[in-house]
Formats: C-alpha cells, structure tokens, sequence
C-alpha cells in the first residue's frame, strides 16, 4: 500500500504510527536542509514528544535551497509529508516508525513568498539547519565568511529576494524585527564543531553587510544554541526500500534507515521557547564543548580513519571493513593513542565503553553503511575531524605516525582505484582541484599541504608531519593497505 494518511488505519500489526491527531497541531519550526539525517533525528525527537501528547505547537515545515531538494519535497508531498523510519541492529531486528512530524515542506526557488512568510510568521519560533558544511559560506581554514561567493553577492544585491539559507534567515530577521516580533532561534544540527557559532558567524557576517542595525539587533536578541548530534544515517537505496515493501507492504517513496543509537546534547539557549525534547532524551548543557570533541574526534575521525583504506581495499560497506582485523583494530589503536589523550572529561560519559559502542555501531551489518557516504566531501571534514587531532598531536610531540596514515589514504584514494584496479566514485566538490593536485606524482605532498582550505599554513611546516606524510603515503603506493599497516603496527611499537 502507498504511505499516506489515508492509509495509515491499515498498516500491519508492529509498525508505529503517529498517536496524534495531526490536523491538530500547528508549525513551530521551520528545518531548512530536509535530509536522511534531520528526518532520523530531529524530527524523530520532535514525533516522539508529539507521541506523548506533547510539542503539539511545534511541527515542523521543511524548507529546501538547493534544486536537488525538490525531489524530497515530491516524495513528501505525494505520502501527505509522512515517511517511514527502518531502525536496523545487528539482530535483524528492525522497528519500523511512520513519522508525521514535518507538516509542510517550501522551496525557495517554487515558494518563495510562502516561506519568507513562514519565517517572519510569529508561530515560527526556531529555525533549524541541516545545510552541510557548504551552506555555511565559511573558509574551513580560516573560519572567515565568504563575502565574495558568488551566491552571497547575488543575494545582497537582491535581500528582499534571497536564494540562501543565510540571506533567508536575515530576511526572515529584518521583517519581524519591522514588525516587532520576537526573533526566532538559529539551532544547526550539523554535524560541525560548535555549529551554533558556526551559523551565528555566518548570519552575522551577511547581516552586516547588508544592514547595521539588522545586524546589532540580532548579534543581541537571537541564540544560537551549540549542539552534538549523533546518528548513523546510510544514504536511502533502492533495497531499503524494496525490504520495506516486501517485509510491510508499505510503499515509501523516501523511507530513512538508521542505526537504533541516537543522541543529542544540545545548550539550552532558546529566546523564543522550545520544545521539551528532555522528555524524549535529548541532554541539556550549558557548555556543548566536551561532548563535540568526543564525537567529532572518536566516531567521525574515526570514520575517516577507516573509510579510505577500507575502499582502497575494495570494501563497500563500514562493517566490512570492521571485519578485517587489521583495519578494526587500526581504527581502535587511533581512538584510543591518539584522539582519546587529548580529550578532557566528558561529564556523564565513560570513554572506554563509548569507544566500545562505536565500534560496535560501524560494525552493524544490518544497516549497511556505504563508505562511499562516509568518504563524501572529505576536503571539508578534514579540517573539522582530523586535523584538530594532529594538531594536538604535533603540540605535545606525540607519535603522527596512525593520523598521518588517514590523510596519506585520503591523498592515495583519490587516484580513483582500488588495489585490485577497480574504479569507484568520489563525491566531492572540490574532486577537480583535488585530481589535479594528485597528477603529478613527485609533488603529491607539497601539492596537497598546500591547499589552504583544508591544511591551512601550519601544517607543511612541520617537519614530522611531512616526514609521515610521506613515509606512509610512500608505503601504501608502493606496499598496499595491509603491509602498511602491519609495518605502522611494529615501528610504532618500536617507538
């Protein structure tokens, strides 16, 4: 049966469906960026409040910026903005959700007026963000704005009418501040170092080009709360969704799969309300930092850690990867000697057991996790979950042998073949620049330390670093994945 409230009477026995009544409630939130990840999160925080009879003020309207966001729009809209969630453990056990928390869904390009109504209406009272790295318009070595993107120019040419998430969100500003409407919250749930500053930088940096006291009436009445999210989110195939359908019978045009973990630590720094997520497991704090840098250091430098070996190797999948000795326990050896010693206390959190947790989690067969996924815009993760690491690691003169290894992989892996001569595709927004800087072999190193935007200026200085750069870039052209990390093994332990 095709998913739509129509529909929901008669979905089997087991599946979970919305306890509300949806045409009840009302839109609290607009969520610009409606992707796996939001509708695996966020949103599944907010159905399981409206669930307990709760949050009935505060569903959420998508919002869309980029053209590909239309095809989420379409699929949504034809089910009555219903989606199904597949949450997959390695037991085969599968809890299916029907989710109906997102009510309506914009697009700047189709919709324009009706969403810069929908911002500047005073039911709106948090704006939340899934826009990647990109939508930030931020330098990731220098942390600057973009003033002289090109989309950022067009939109403060033309800021009754922007295209941008940041150009929408000033707009959206400027007109309730005219109308004497409180402000609304910026919340990012991007997976980003302090993604609240992240956004608040960027909104004030537009706002002040475009307009001062815009610009001073927002650095003072708006928040911008900080916050840890955590889920492994696969990209949604063709298979997921034929073993929907052939496990319920329901046809969903874009269910979500993910991991059963979930996790969000988030500052509770709100001017206009919020929902009370606490019920529902979300954790409260007034200092997001520790809980970042665990995260962001452990699972997703860890992440990075495995994904260009494992695809050099021919592997598809996260939990092939775990299944190799050598890697798994690469992966280990690097959250343990080389991130875990830089952390500082994480209140609440047992570091041994979290590091045993991810690695059973990149080991769940069941949601196939595609390193394809992982390996993705790999030119702006690094400068935000690996680098810090070596950074630190370069500070205190410690062994840069593992974390050298990553980025050597990286420069290896995009060469574009596996060891057995077999191409795969990179998915990334800088792949010309970054083939480029890999064609000529003798200057592969000097090459890529000097792209700034991810290595900045202080890294090619450091001589240990090159040396193991080098060395292990060396290695794995030359050797191959495995020998190499065989010889990592016992010179480090020589060390």
């Amino acid at each position: 049966m095709k998913l739509s409230s129509a529909t929901l009477a008669d979905l089997p026995e087991g599946v979970i469906r919305p306890e509300y009544p949806r045409n009840e409630t009302s839109i609290g939130m607009v969520h610009i960026g409606v992707g796996g990840f939001h509708r695996a999160h966020q949103a599944i925080y907010t159905e399981q409040l409206l669930n307990l009879g709760h949050a009935t003020q505060w569903r959420i309207c998508g919002a869309g910026v980029r053209s590909a966001d239309k095809a989420m729009k379409d699929a949504l809209a034809a089910q009555d903005y219903l989606y199904t969630l597949c949450e997959l453990d390695e037991s085969d056990n599968t809890a299916i959700q029907i989710v109906g928390a997102i009510a309506d869904f914009l697009l700047v390009d189709e919709d324009h007026q009706a969403l810069l109504d929908r911002l500047s209406s005073p039911d709106t009272r948090i704006v939340s963000l899934t826009v990647t790295e990109g939508g930030y318009f931020t330098d990731d070595s220098s942390g600057e704005f973009k003033t002289s993107d090109p989309a950022i120019v067009r939109d403060l040419e033309n800021p009754t009418s922007p295209m941008t998430m940041v150009g929408l969100i000033a707009e959206g500003l400027f007109r309730r501040r005219a109308a004497g409407i409180k402000p609304f919250t910026v919340m990012s749930c991007d997976n980003l170092p302090h993604n609240g500053d992240v956004a608040r930088k960027a909104v004030l940096s537009y706002a002040a080009l475009r307009d001062k006291a815009l610009h001073d009436w927002i650095n003072a009445e708006v928040s911008f709360p900080n916050g840890m999210v955590d889920r492994i989110t696969p990209m949604t195939s063709d298979q997921h969704r034929q073993q929907l359908e052939a496990r319920t019978g329901i046809i969903d045009a874009w269910p979500v799969v993910a991991e059963p973990f979930l996790q969000w630590v988030l500052e509770d720094k709100f001017c206009n309300g919020r929902p009370e997520w606490e019920r529902v497991g979300v954790q409260f704090t007034d200092d997001v930092t520790p809980y970042e840098e665990m995260k962001i250091g452990l699972l997703n430098g860890g992440h990075l850690a495995m994904t260009f070996l494992g695809t050099l190797l021919g592997y598809e999948y996260a939990h092939e990867v775990m299944a190799d000795e050598l890697l798994s326990n690469y992966v280990r050896d690097y959250m343990d000697k080389d991130v875990t010693p830089l952390l500082s206390d994480v209140p609440g959190i047992d570091l041994s057991e979290y590091k045993d947790t991810l690695i059973q989690r990149f080991s769940n067969r069941a949601i196939c996790d595609q390193l394809t996924r992982i390996c993705s815009d790999a030119a702006a993760k690094f400068p935000k979950f690996v680098l810090p690491t070596l950074r630190g690691q370069i500070k205190r003169g410690m062994p840069l042998d593992r974390t050298a290894l990553i980025i050597a992989a990286w420069t290896h892996y995009l060469q574009g073949v596996d060891e057995a001569g077999r191409e795969y595709p990179i998915l990334d927004p800088q792949l010309s620049l970054l083939r480029q800087t890999v064609a000529e072999p003798a200057l592969i190193v000097p090459g890529m330390l000097a792209i700034e935007d991810v290595f900045g200026q202080d890294l090619g200085e450091s001589d240990a670093f090159v040396s193991a750069f080098s060395e292990q870039l060396l290695r794995l052209q030359t050797l191959g994945v495995h020998q190499t990390l065989k010889l990592l093994s016992s010179s480090i332990s020589r060390k």
